[in-house]
């Protein structure tokens, strides 16, 4: 899978004529050669339902008048660029005008995306209906007809449906459309065929041919759903609604999944269907770079004006980027993580059957993934499939239940050395009765107080002694003899009621010990609250820096420790092959804009990082990359280990700096 790829929307009305007057071979190649593309990806058919090419099994765009798709094909392969062919598969607004009765409708028959066709948007089909075989016929026709380097299908996933044609399916199986589980199971069914369909037509005319669906997020914990799929493309935009926690909570699980996968940024100010929105160059080269550092390949999202032509402004931009990913590529390829946490996904061990919503990261799990990025801790992302033993620690972030299943895998996970830290209510059995593991801890029951305080037995980096004030749910609980308090909590004298408030915000502490906050014993921490949803919605100091002081205690000889500032990101992967380690560090801080608009502009370069790494084996020499400028390092073969620690000093690092260490 290429590096350098550009994902070219083109949703184009057939209000606008004149569709790709202006296309020029050697500008459209142009164009690619500035931005350093290798990959782009072209548009068969788009949301307005049209093709850019003759078609028999759809109807081209009224206003074309020449196979735009086959020319662009030709003048890509003509300089080595690939081509995947998109096909909008969920949405086809031509379509949806004419058989309004394939559409998905909900309980009260309304549709989506949007409700009538009075307001401006697209319509989404069911794949339960005769549509279906439109579609495939479409897919079909460009496999057989293009040279086309893989197929990108979009808007499709598991999906509720209660159109005429799934109440029919439901009540002729014996089930009742009113029952949501019974819903939701058609619609894994419907998914699942609609994908056996399309991987069964491809590979009738071109077999192995790669094939991605599209549903804006890779679902943590569903194997299945990822498999039906060649490769993955992380959809990602930080600005459009995903902001900057999502990518490395979404890369750190897909490493694990052993696909080839790739970042999918865009170039857009905001977020697709932006016309003339551009982010800072700085935005990409950091966008960019973070996908290299998580094992990812490279993709940013543009959109093609209707007359054709392919903007200067728009593959400058990209080349910035591009330019530095084309010189970084062979540090980056066929490398593998190294992870000393493994995080538990809370959104991997919700119900397997659940539904998609439009929150793809989870409070739980966001926080968990900005506390571990800012203290620097190497992780990955887990689910109910991951072989644990390879991690030093696991972490159960606020509300991961435990079953019997979970228990035996934890227990034996731990008795052959591992470590634990549970927060909130993780570790809990399902129903709540009590700890499925012995955490050191036996449960009383919810706190009927919140806020409620925590004083650590602990000094905090940041901050002196006190009780520090705790948001999120807290957890009653008496320690086991054989634990160690590492710190209590405090009640406030009252919740804030009508009858009962007490200043602005919240009540003080009583100043009374309320029983355990923190408990250790020889393989676990656990925490009382739900510090990680805490943290991703206050973003309180505190909590952090418990957490931090309960995984020093848990991972004392980490993989990599380094001087980096919290917003820096590190990441050291493996390239077996060539003998070397890759730690990659990373130095942006993004900055509101507007309304809630992450948007990363200055970057700021830092000196003399120090950095520590752990590998195992014996290091040749230190260099960085892409300079191939030897470092001074210090190498210590740490006592019956077989492992060493070696110590070197990065002397500047401006947005994105490789450090190789060759063995």
């Amino acid at each position: 899978m290429r590096f350098r790829q550009v994902h070219l929307d083109f949703h184009t009305s057939e209000a606008i004529d004149g569709i790709g007057k202006q296309f020029d071979k050697k500008q459209f190649q142009e164009m690619l050669q500035l931005g350093h593309v290798d990959s782009i990806t072209v548009f068969s058919k788009c949301h307005h339902g049209w093709a850019y090419h003759p078609s028999t099994a759809n109807e081209m765009h009224p206003g074309l008048g020449f196979d735009l798709l086959g020319a662009q094909i030709e003048a890509a392969h003509e300089i080595g660029v690939k081509t995947p062919v998109y096909l909008s598969a969920g949405l086809d607004e031509k379509l949806a005008l004419r058989h309004p009765e394939w559409l998905i409708r909900d309980a009260q028959g309304l549709t989506n995306w949007v409700k009538s066709f009075l307001e401006p948007g697209y319509h989404q089909f069911c794949l339960n209906s005769p549509y279906l075989d439109i579609l495939i016929a479409q897919i079909e026709e460009v496999v057989r007809n293009y040279d086309a380097d893989g197929i990108f299908l979009d808007i499709v996933g598991v999906r509720s449906c209660l159109c005429h044609t799934c109440i029919q399916t439901l009540r002729g199986a014996g089930e009742d459309p009113r029952d949501a589980d019974a819903v939701l199971a058609l619609g894994e069914r419907t998914y699942a065929n609609y994908a056996r369909r399309v991987r069964e037509a491809i590979d009738a005319i071109k077999p192995g041919l790669p094939v991605f669906h599209n549903g804006g997020h890779i679902r943590r914990g569903r194997r299945d759903l990822a498999a039906m799929n060649s490769h993955l493309e992380l959809e990602s935009l930080p600005t459009g609604g995903w902001g900057y926690d999502h990518f490395p909570l979404s890369a750190r699980y897909a490493q694990g999944l052993g696909m080839p996968f790739l970042g999918m940024t865009g170039k857009f100010h905001t977020s697709w269907g932006e016309f003339g929105g551009f982010k800072h160059p700085n935005a990409l080269r950091y966008e960019t770079s973070l996908s290299l550092a998580n094992g990812a390949r490279c993709s940013i999202g543009d959109q093609l004006h209707p007359e054709g032509f392919m903007d200067p402004a728009t593959y400058s931009l990209i080349g910035a980027a591009y330019r530095e990913v084309e010189e970084k590529e062979g540090w980056c390829a066929e490398a593998r993580g190294i992870a000393d946490v493994a995080l538990l996904s809370t959104e991997a061990f919700r119900s397997a059957g659940s539904e998609r919503t439009e929150d793809r990261t989870g409070a739980a799990d966001t926080g968990a993934v900005r506390m571990l990025l800012e203290g620097h801790i190497l992780f990955d992302v887990a689910d109910r499939e991951t072989d644990f033993s390879p991690y030093k620690v696991l972490v159960l972030p606020d509300e991961i239940p435990v079953d019997a299943e979970l228990a035996a895998r934890l227990e034996a996970y731990v008795a052959q050395g591992g470590k634990l830290l549970a927060t909130g209510r993780s570790g809990l059995r399902p129903d709540g009765s009590g700890f499925a593991l012995d955490l050191g801890v036996t449960r009383e029951g919810d706190s009927p107080f919140s806020p409620s305080y925590f004083r650590p037995y602990f000094e905090l980096p940041s901050l002196s002694g006190s009780a520090f004030v705790f948001y999120g749910a807290g957890q009653n609980v008496q320690a086991s003899d054989s634990a160690r308090v590492l710190g209590h909590r405090e009640n406030p004298y009252f919740n804030r009621e009508a009858f009962t408030f007490c200043s602005h915000r919240h009540t003080p502490s009583a100043l009374r010990n309320d029983g355990p906050g923190m408990v250790a014993t020889g393989h676990s921490v656990y925490i009382a609250w739900d510090v990680f949803s805490d943290y991703a919605t206050k973003g309180s100091l505190a909590l952090k820096e418990t957490v931090l002081y309960a995984l020093s205690l848990l991972l004392p000889a980490p993989a990599l420790t380094t001087t980096l500032p919290a917003q820096g990101i590190v990441t050291l992967t493996e390239q077996p092959e060539e003998r070397r380690y890759v730690n990659h560090l990373l130095y942006a801080v993004p900055v509101k804009r507007g309304q809630n608009i992450e948007v990363i502009e200055d970057i700021v370069p830092l000196f003399d990082i120090e950095v520590t790494a752990r590998i195992g084996a014996k290091p040749r020499g230190v260099y960085l990359a892409p300079q191939l400028t030897p470092l001074s390092f210090q190498a210590e073969e740490e006592s019956g280990t077989g492992s060493f620690a070696v110590r070197y000093t990065v002397p500047r690092l401006e947005c994105h700096q490789m450090v190789v260490i060759d063995i």
